[in-house]
């Protein structure tokens, strides 16, 4: 059963009020829409936990390799002994935020944007981010027959996922601090902001009418594989060159009930990021294996190769990096100032690196008081 200290202090905790959302940033995610495929991962061996099952979501996506290695590898499962992992991928942030709240879903591993919005709708009271999963792997990437410097991009087109998720507004504060205008809801201006749906991209960018893309990994290696240059790797812009792409988020309603499952989920993740930074051409094999077990796809090597060389995996979720992103997102006119504070509860985390012998991460001030 959860530790009876961590299960009354989360009680007592209250969840702060925040403003709503604008409307734009309610469509927030990876731009498409969501795609489930249930799957089943027998029990494994040991003693049953507070739950039955864990129902855990992730996107079939290489920024979400934590999930795609843990699962193929039997990592997750291990640690959950004999409460049995239940999994369901999607393709968009909203879709998973949506499951989460209707308890489809009781752990999901999902982007910056989509939870700041899930937080702040349901006014801090619908879930908890406990750790961290990768950071990186997004690009800018444009024709370089049309683009050959950053100056060049001033009067072209280029692609964003969707209106408001992650990607479109880290390229929405770049277009402003370089001290060009850019309107959040059209697109238009100095740049035109093209909302283009990660699956079209390649196309998109293969007709012209887009003549590049800041997009996340793999989409940047298959505008790559196109004959597109890489003109600047996000995580260049942030400190330390590391920003968060991914961390692991739960239902406040779960992690009260069955905090000893979110740990051991935490901790299958924590072991499962050490073995993919200590095996990295394994690990990627791993989750290219995955990939193909769900979407009947793999990824070539062109593509895979230097998509994984640009994405970290990390136990920590970079807080401080979650703070600015929601705070460029106000820059952009995107989101009314949100009060983020809650939105982490880091303790399992903690308590899984203190036992692996690694230091605490922190949470910027936002964790539950």
């Amino acid at each position: 059963m959860p530790a009876t200290r961590t299960t009354v202090r989360r009680g007592l905790a209250a969840a702060a009020a925040v403003p709503l959302l604008i409307g734009a940033l309610a469509s927030c995610g990876y731009g498409s829409d969501a795609k489930k495929d249930d799957k089943t991962t027998p029990a494994a061996k040991g003693k049953k936990l507070s739950a039955d099952s864990v129902k855990l979501g992730y996107f079939p996506n290489l920024t979400h390799a934590t999930a795609l290695v843990g699962e193929q590898e039997g990592i997750l499962q291990k640690e959950l002994g004999g409460t049995q992992i239940k999994s369901t991928t999607f393709n968009a942030g909203p879709s998973e935020i949506e499951a989460l709240n209707a308890g489809a879903i009781d752990i999901g591993f999902i982007g910056p944007s989509p939870a700041i919005n899930g937080f702040t709708k349901s006014k801090g009271k619908n879930l908890r981010i406990v750790a961290g999963s990768a950071s990186g792997g997004v690009k800018l990437v444009v024709n370089p027959k049309k683009i050959k410097t950053l100056d060049d991009l001033k009067g072209k087109k280029i692609a964003t996922p969707q209106l408001g998720n992650t990607q479109d507004v880290a390229f929405l504060n770049w277009i402003a601090e370089k001290g060009w205008k850019a309107d959040a809801q059209s697109g238009k201006g100095d740049v035109s902001v093209v909302r283009t749906d990660n699956k079209i991209t390649p196309d998109a960018y293969k007709s012209g009418s887009i003549d590049g893309a800041w997009v996340p990994e793999p989409v940047a290696s298959r505008l790559v594989a196109q004959g597109a240059k890489v003109l600047l790797d996000e995580s260049t812009l942030w400190p330390d060159n590391k920003f968060v792409i991914t961390h692991i988020i739960v239902s406040q309603k779960f992690l009260k009930e069955h905090a000893d499952v979110v740990e051991a989920v935490v901790r299958g993740s924590v072991k499962t990021n050490a073995w993919i930074n200590a095996n990295p051409d394994l690990a990627k094999a791993s989750a290219n294996a995955k990939l193909k077990a769900l979407t009947g796809k793999e990824l070539p090597a062109e593509i895979i190769d230097p998509a994984w060389k640009s994405i970290q995996f990390t136990d920590d979720p970079l807080a401080s990096t979650l703070k600015t992103q929601a705070d460029y997102a106000v820059k952009a006119g995107l989101l009314e100032k949100p009060d983020l504070n809650g939105i982490y509860d880091l303790t399992e985390l903690n308590e899984v690196l203190k036992t692996e012998g690694k230091p605490a991460v922190a949470d910027a001030g936002l964790g539950v008081k």
